[in-house]
């Protein structure tokens, strides 16, 4: 058998028991818990931004660009070798071997790296936010609750942050938030801008996480009034947060105590698009009344950012249209009556007291 044959079957084996271990590893929610989001991954993350923070670019963007020039490299010498017909006996079942051991690698890395962190319990569990579904006039309620937080806060100035300034206002939130509860400690803050922000938002993206580098990306071509929340919705995956849902619930906890009035306009402003998507659903009549009661500042918001979207990406503008007074299209999305986003499930159950206190 030929050596790079059998080095090859051999970390292929290797590479395969590795990643069932690890596939079968995130059956178990508390282990993943204990031993990798409060163990490994709590100090390996840590490395990744202290070592990403060094430099000011954005490393992982980087890294993604070595990696995909690394595939389209391999592919074109494997098509050049077709096409000049020199595969050599048992070339194509090493080359077969090369390509799964890579899928495999990759796989272990995404996972070591940060992706073990989707199964980890609900992080509304370690901070005691309850499930209890909410009945329309409840959530119409909230809707209210969240339009006169937004109406109070209209006249904050409005501030255009720097990427670093968004990084040392969020960092101090979550200091703040740490005092309460020291699931909120970040250490090493690490947040970049993304490479390209003008094919990121044709996409339709506001940020995202970097598991190569542990950076948090944000999208500084957004409208002013995303900016804080965003920050603080990436930062929340940067600890290990990875579900979107309650990356949206860090992010607003930390943006709406903070001391920066702006980020608390940001966090409350997010929230109630998608309490409005909901009680769209729910009750349209409720929905055209609460549009009336949003004062002229947050409603300028809506009308930017809907036409931010609409030109660069007509998908996400259709979402955004459910907070003015249009038709909503779900786009192959449709829910019941009957349906709950997350977020506004913890919202709710977070909020209950102050609603029923109001």
């Amino acid at each position: 058998m030929n050596r790079i044959y059998q080095v090859q079957l051999g970390r292929f084996t290797v590479l395969t028991v590795l990643s069932v271990i690890t596939f079968l590893a995130g059956f178990s929610s508390r282990l993943v818990l204990h031993v990798y989001s409060e163990g490994t991954y709590s100090v390996s993350s840590v490395i990744q931004r202290f070592i990403s923070g060094i430099v000011p670019f954005p490393l992982g963007d980087f890294l993604y660009l070595i990696l995909i020039l690394y595939i389209i490299r391999s592919i074109y010498l494997f098509g050049k070798k077709i096409s000049l017909k020199r595969l050599k006996n048992g070339e194509g079942i090493k080359i077969s071997l090369q390509v799964l051991n890579f899928i495999l690698l990759l796989y272990l890395l995404f996972k070591v790296l940060w992706g073990l962190n989707y199964s980890r319990p609900s992080v509304t569990k370690q901070l005691a936010i309850g499930n209890e579904k909410y009945t329309t006039a409840q959530l119409v309620d909230l809707g209210r609750y969240f339009i006169a937080q937004l109406n109070a806060l209209q006249h904050v100035e409005k501030i255009r942050f720097s990427v670093a300034e968004l990084q040392n206002e969020a960092k101090a939130g979550f200091q703040s938030m740490e005092q309460v509860n020291p699931f909120f400690s970040y250490p090493a803050p690490v947040v970049k801008p993304v490479l390209n922000s003008w094919i990121i938002t044709k996409i339709g993206i506001e940020g995202y996480y970097n598991p190569l580098s542990g950076e948090a990306n944000v999208n500084m071509r957004l409208p002013t009034v995303a900016l804080p929340f965003v920050t603080c919705h990436e930062i929340a995956h940067q600890l290990g947060i990875a579900r979107e849902d309650e990356a949206n619930l860090i992010g607003y906890l930390v943006a709406s105590h903070s001391k920066q009035p702006y980020f608390r306009y940001s966090a409350a402003y997010a929230m109630l698009k998608s309490i409005l998507f909901e009680i769209r659903i729910k009750s349209p009549g409720d929905y055209e009344k609460l549009q009336q009661t949003i004062n002229s500042t947050t409603l300028r918001d809506f009308k930017n950012d809907r036409e931010f979207w609409r030109r660069y990406n007509n998908q996400m503008f259709g979402y955004l249209d459910v907070a003015f007074d249009r038709f909503l299209k779900l786009n192959n999305q449709a829910k019941g009556t009957d349906s709950y986003q997350d977020i506004v499930l913890w919202l709710y159950n977070y909020h209950k007291d102050d609603l029923t206190n109001k």
